[in-house]
C-alpha cells in the first residue's frame, strides 16, 4: 500500500516541525509549504496527496481561499487550522467544504488523530459509494461523480449539499438530527454549528423543484430532517 501524502500549509515552521515528527512516525509522507499560493501549486503538481492541513491565516492566500480553490475540482479531505476561535471562521470553513477544524494551540497527537479519523471516514464514504447512485422519481444523485439531476436536468450543488442529499435519500423515512448530519457529513459534533445544516438544507430545497413528485425533504421540528417518499 502506498504511503499517504499529507500537505501541510502553514507559515509557522514550528507547526511543520512538530506535526512532521508525529506524521512521519505514523508512516505518512509530508509535503511542507508556507503560504497559500504554494499550497495550490503543490496540489496541482504533486500526485497522490491524500489530505491537506491548511492554516487559515497565511501569506499570499488564506486557508479559506485555498479551500475554496480546492473544492472547485477536488474532494481531497481538508483540515483547517487557526489561531483564532471565532465561530464565523469555523462555519465559513464548513460551508466551503472543510472536513475538520482545529483551533491553535493544539497537540500534534490530536491533529494526527483527527487526520486518521478523516481519512478513515473518507475511505468508508468511498466504499459506501461503490454503487453510488440513488434515484427517486425524476431525481438522481450520483455520489461517485458528485452530480445531481432532476427531470433530466443537471442541478449545480456544492459537495456538502450533495453529501447531505445522498445521505437523506439513501435512507428514506429515517429522521436525522442536525448533529447526526454534522457527524456523518463533516465529522463535527459541535452544538453551536448546527445552523450550517439548516443553511445547506435551505439551499438544497431551493435548487430542487419537487412539484408533482412523490418525494420531499421534510423538517421534523425540534429534531432534524428526513427524505420522505409518499
Amino acid at each position: 500500500m502506498s504511503t499517504v501524502k499529507i500537505l501541510v500549509a502553514d507559515d509557522d515552521r514550528v507547526v511543520h516541525e512538530s506535526l512532521g515528527i508525529y506524521l512521519k512516525s505514523e508512516g505518512y509522507e509530508t509535503i511542507d509549504v508556507y503560504d497559500g499560493k504554494a499550497a495550490v501549486e503543490a496540489l496541482e503538481s504533486e500526485s497522490g496527496i491524500g489530505l491537506c492541513v491548511l492554516d487559515i491565516m497565511m501569506p499570499e492566500m488564506s486557508g479559506l481561499d485555498v479551500c475554496r480553490e480546492i473544492r472547485k475540482t477536488s474532494r481531497v479531505p481538508v483540515i483547517m487550522l487557526t489561531a483564532k476561535g471565532e465561530e464565523i471562521d469555523r462555519i465559513l470553513g464548513l460551508e466551503l467544504g472543510a472536513d475538520d477544524y482545529i483551533v491553535k494551540p493544539f497537540s500534534p497527537r490530536e491533529v494526527v488523530a483527527r487526520i486518521k479519523a478523516v481519512l478513515r471516514r473518507t475511505n468508508e464514504q468511498q466504499q459506501a459509494a461503490d454503487d453510488g447512485c440513488i434515484t427517486h422519481q425524476e431525481l438522481a444523485i450520483d455520489i461517485k461523480s458528485y452530480t445531481v439531476t432532476l427531470r433530466g436536468e443537471s442541478i449545480i450543488c456544492t459537495p456538502k449539499e450533495i453529501e447531505i442529499l445522498y445521505m437523506l435519500a439513501s435512507n428514506p423515512g429515517q429522521v436525522f438530527t442536525r448533529e447526526q448530519l454534522l457527524n456523518r457529513v463533516w465529522g463535527y459534533d459541535f452544538a453551536g454549528e448546527t445552523r450550517t445544516v439548516d443553511t445547506h438544507i435551505k439551499r438544497i430545497r431551493a435548487k430542487l423543484d419537487n412539484t408533482g413528485l412523490n418525494w420531499s425533504i421534510k423538517t421534523i421540528y425540534g429534531v432534524g430532517y428526513k427524505f420522505e417518499v409518499e
